[in-house]
């Protein structure tokens, strides 16, 4: 209605929606990737060993895996290497870049492109829009090629 403010309900604040997520480049740098869990807590050591361990059962090569110095995945670290010594190698980005790390581009699309001026009814309408957006991105090449070049990193 012309003239009033708008109020948007808000729901539970308690509801809480976290999202992990890998960028993948395979050898060959043909078919990029985007996998993803979500989470109806905050993201845990547990939840990060159990998201790499089932991307490494999907990936059957080593895999080098880059992450941001957060202190659940430095725990997460110390379990996987000691689980998966011979296929994977762990890198960190420094502290304080994430504009270093591809991965922070599939949150600035998913937040900022696709869900800017959401507005939701629950958190289930927020998961299912998340969902969405990630899994339209895993499969544009294009874009994921876009994360690594904003990141600067040569493919």
């Amino acid at each position: 209605m012309s003239g009033h403010t708008p109020i948007h309900k808000v729901w539970d604040r308690h509801d809480r929606l976290s999202v992990q997520a890998a960028v993948t480049l395979p050898p060959r740098r043909q078919r990029l990737g985007v996998y993803f869990r979500m989470y109806e807590h905050n993201i845990d050591r547990q939840d990060v060993v159990s998201f790499v361990g089932h991307l490494l059962r999907m990936i059957r090569r080593k895999v080098v895996l880059i992450l941001d110095r957060w202190s659940v995945h430095r725990a997460a670290v110390a379990v996987l290497q000691k689980r998966y010594t011979d296929r994977l190698e762990v890198e960190w980005i420094p502290a304080y870049a994430p504009e270093l790390n591809p991965v922070e581009q599939v949150w600035n699309h998913t937040k900022y492109g696709d869900l800017a001026n959401f507005i939701p009814d629950h958190i289930d309408d927020v998961a299912d829009a998340v969902c969405m957006s990630i899994t339209a991105q895993h499969h544009d090449n294009d874009l994921i090629r876009g994360f690594f070049k904003y990141a600067q990193l040569k493919l």
